[in-house]
């Protein structure tokens, strides 16, 4: 069972399309593997199409209908999609559905970057002056370094489990930080973990010798001209 979800103000601007394409896929990668936040997402469609259908006099009963449908469609196929997840378990092995076009070769295919000899990253997404969309990469029973945030960190758990002062995060774990936070990842012994990270700003180590990695967090942050890089 996941311990950790989006708020229900998330869950509301993802439902009403508030959200930036970044924290919008983060949500969707949670929904790929929580049944009790698709079925929120779902209740909140079906009440912006009621508040919609109450609030625009001039908007006919057949384009209500076409609405409902739509929702309802886009809420169907993401069941198939899950469906389509299962059958593809061995090609995409910990890859939810919402990532695949992401990462369509699987995870060692993909460009890592090695910040210490446990712990390394690869990017997937880093538009610019926008959030910056990652894999971590952890192996078994390793710490990752003591760090706080510049800005919102949003981590979802894709593979194995880690945790912190506040708990113990399993796979499909939607955990929010902010700047206010810091903490020292660990990672449980049994497998590697694999995250996928949203950093509005870079994340900025603590320790004596890490603190000389916040030149390369912040060089390979879309916002890195905002931070003096």
């Amino acid at each position: 069972m996941l311990s950790c979800h989006p708020t229900i103000d998330i869950l509301t601007d993802y439902s009403s399309g508030s959200l930036s394409l970044a924290h919008a896929l983060g949500v969707s990668v949670h929904l790929d593997q929580c049944p009790k936040c698709r079925e929120q997402v779902k209740r909140l469609n079906m009440v912006g199409a009621e508040l919609f259908a109450s609030q625009t006099d001039t908007v006919s009963k057949d384009h209500m209908a076409q609405l409902k449908s739509n929702v309802m469609a886009a809420i169907n196929q993401a069941d198939v999609t899950q469906a389509k997840q299962q059958e593809d378990k061995d090609v995409f092995s910990h890859i939810p559905a919402s990532l695949r076009r992401l990462i369509p070769k699987g995870f060692n295919a993909l460009n890592w970057m090695y910040l210490t000899p446990s712990f390394k990253l690869a990017t997937l997404s880093n538009e610019a002056g926008g959030p910056q969309i990652a894999l971590s990469r952890i192996k078994a029973g390793a710490r990752l370094p003591s760090h706080t945030h510049t800005g919102n960190e949003v981590t979802i758990v894709l593979k194995g489990a880690f945790s912190d002062e506040d708990g113990l995060y399993r796979e499909g774990d939607f955990i929010s930080r902010d700047h206010n936070h810091k903490h020292q990842p660990r990672v449980t012994k049994d497998e590697e973990c694999i995250c996928l990270i949203i950093l509005d700003s870079p994340i900025e180590f603590t320790g004596w010798v890490t603190r000389l990695l916040n030149p390369i967090m912040r060089h390979f942050h879309p916002n890195n001209a905002l931070n003096g890089a």
